[in-house]
């Protein structure tokens, strides 16, 4: 018999019904030999009226707070509605060994994460990864017992490593990548094939324009980001006579103007990153930006750029930690470049997706390589959630961008989303497949996965 122990959620529980252990819909979940007596029902639910494939989902530790204190090899998150594995081949053993995931019945385990993002030791959120149809609520279960089943492929990756003499943060998935070759803007890199890379960069010091020659499969950097935006870039708008003006820490009154870089970090901005999730699922950075004097206020604040796995975008949650403007009406500023030689522009609310035949070159390597790569098609794209009420304003300073304004709140904070496509990649090859596909996570992004609550269930 199933016995339900205590809610997990704030609400009460009420009634419920006894379920036999072998009923097909709710049986217990086994694996080889572990046979699991204890249970965590989580209720998930998709507020949009239509299916969504591969969405994110966020549970934190206080929704979870009467979960028991158990280690993390304790916990398996399985779908009860997922194809069971069979028992693995002798081949596989061979390779894998004892740690191989071993025959399932009533369900399959998913991939999750449980990441610790404040460095305390103690997981802050558990991640995953679900398909859920229009209006759908269904549940999934945690089951709670020591097992040491499971080995899962890394479909993300962050790194930081020493690239031309300076430090860069790198995070991917198999379709694109992104990285910070300038402190705040962001280059973006395109994959031919679903494939994690970003290692071989900083470890090999590869150039990324020329690592299609080592292995055609990882592609190439698919953006100039020069003095822009890049793929993704913030400041602040505060020249309330140049309402089209941004204020960027990279472009400061102590630094030279030639460069894109800072002066040195005593005086002027300086940056600081740091690793918080490396994969299976998302891979997280956190980039800091210090002693910014703009001149015209002092900022500090720090994002956090997340990419997952099989999807063609990153998110960043940015905080002010620092938010001291001079002039009233200083503005939260987040832009992306305009394509040079634009021919795809698309702008409604939050959404701005800009794209265009590109010419695949370092501005660095004049005169240096034999041939140039150009592709029929590059198009990147930014959307920001429409509770911050986003103002679109284009920026025709630093190389031309397309940017938003955003009206600081009481926690100066914001969040926004980047997307990639690119017509060598595997998908959203063309214009109108990229805009199909920014537009619909730009919906998802809007209305995120519901948590319905948790209950502890036993099985006598």
């Amino acid at each position: 018999m199933l016995k339900r122990i205590a809610p997990l959620c704030l609400a009460p529980l009420i009634g419920g019904t006894a379920l036999a252990a072998d009923d097909t819909a709710n049986g217990w979940y086994t694996q080889g030999d572990f046979t699991p007596t204890q249970r965590v029902r989580l209720t998930i639910s998709n507020p949009l009226d239509r299916a969504r494939e591969n969405s994110p989902v966020i549970i934190t530790r206080e929704q979870l707070a009467a979960l028991p204190d158990v280690h993390e090899l304790s916990i398996t998150l399985v779908d009860p509605q997922g194809e069971s594995r069979p028992e693995p081949t002798p081949e596989h053993f061979n390779r894998q060994g004892g740690h191989s995931s071993r025959k399932e019945t009533h369900g399959r385990w998913i991939p999750y994460q449980l990441d610790d993002l404040d460095k305390d030791g103690l997981w802050d959120e558990l991640f995953f990864m679900t398909d859920l149809d229009g209006g759908e609520s269904k549940d999934l279960y945690l089951y709670l017992g020591d097992q040491h089943y499971g080995w899962e492929a890394h479909r993300t990756h962050a790194g930081i490593g020493t690239y031309v003499r300076h430090n860069v943060p790198f995070w991917e998935s198999e379709n694109i990548g992104w990285k910070l070759w300038f402190a705040t803007d962001i280059d973006v890199f395109g994959k031919r094939e679903p494939v994690l890379m970003s290692q071989h960069l900083y470890m090999d010091n590869l150039d990324g324009y020329g690592v299609g020659l080592v292995d055609p499969a990882w592609g190439s950097d698919i953006m100039q980001v020069n003095n822009s935006f890049g793929g993704g870039g913030i400041g602040v708008f505060e020249d309330d006579d140049n309402p089209n003006v941004v204020s960027r820490s990279r472009y400061t009154p102590q630094g030279p103007d030639d460069t894109g870089f800072n002066a040195g970090p005593a005086g002027d901005s300086r940056y600081a990153y740091t690793v918080l999730v490396n994969g299976p699922i998302r891979s997280m950075v956190q980039a800091k930006t210090m002693n910014w004097d703009s001149g015209a206020g002092e900022y500090e604040y720090e994002q956090v750029y997340t990419a997952y796995a099989g999807h063609s975008f990153a998110t960043s949650r940015v905080t002010y930690s620092t938010f001291e403007p001079d002039n009233a009406g200083t503005d939260f500023a987040v832009g992306i470049r305009k394509h040079v030689g634009e021919d795809h522009h698309y702008q409604d609310g939050g959404v701005v997706i800009s794209g265009a035949p590109e010419a695949i070159r370092n501005l660095d390597d004049e005169g240096l390589r034999e041939n140039d790569l150009f592709v029929d098609y590059v198009g990147t794209a930014l959307v920001v959630p429409k509770r911050y009420a986003p103002e679109y304003v284009y920026v025709p300073g630093f190389s031309e961008n397309h940017a938003y304004r955003i009206e600081p709140n009481a926690e100066r904070t914001f969040e926004y989303l980047i997307a990639a496509g690119w017509s060598d990649g595997v998908v959203n090859q063309t214009p109108e497949e990229f805009q199909d596909y920014v537009l619909t996570v730009a919906e998802e992004f809007n209305a995120p996965v519901q948590f319905g609550g948790a209950v502890l269930e036993s099985k006598d």
